[in-house]
């Protein structure tokens, strides 16, 4: 199946066609993990392909062998610096109802944000898109850099 490309959030994120705050965190095997640019609360981020993909049957051999192990370093990582209740790994891949490039969300979920919005799980996230607040730059660039030095910081994620 041929898909456009045009006007994907995802690729242009990936090519800096659009501001990133916080910059690439990790690439790893066809795949890109960059903090998300929603209001999904700081330290919440994507794993997505590198290249365009709008269904997961459309994934290569590599790219499909990379994922679990790229997804459970993910997680370790933003569990590492967040120190959440419960890490959420979900997949999203509309936009106004068409599919679009795939990605996977990370989101650390606290005490204070299910408190917050008196929700879990999907309520949750639905409550925080609702209420819109997009985190700090500055808090989203802090939490990038600890995020990778957790990628790097030797074998307990790796």
């Amino acid at each position: 199946m041929t898909v456009s490309t045009d006007s994907c959030l995802s690729c242009d994120l990936i090519s800096g066609a659009r501001p990133l705050p916080g910059g690439r965190i990790r690439e790893s095997s066809g795949w890109v993990v960059e903090h998300c640019v929603g209001p999904l609360g700081v330290g919440t981020v994507v794993v997505k392909p590198l290249r365009h993909v709008v269904h997961v049957a459309d994934l290569d051999e590599a790219e499909s062998a990379a994922l679990g192990p790229l997804l459970r370093r993910t997680a370790a990582a933003v569990t590492e610096v967040v120190r959440p209740e419960q890490v959420y790994v979900c997949l999203w891949s509309h936009a106004g109802g068409v599919p679009g490039h795939i990605h996977f969300v990370v989101q650390p979920i606290i005490k204070a944000d299910m408190t917050r919005f008196n929700a879990g799980g999907p309520e949750l996230q639905t409550a925080m898109f609702r209420a819109g607040e997009f985190p700090d730059e500055y808090e989203v660039e802090e939490v990038c850099m600890r995020l990778r030095d957790a990628f790097t910081g030797g074998d307990r994620i790796e």
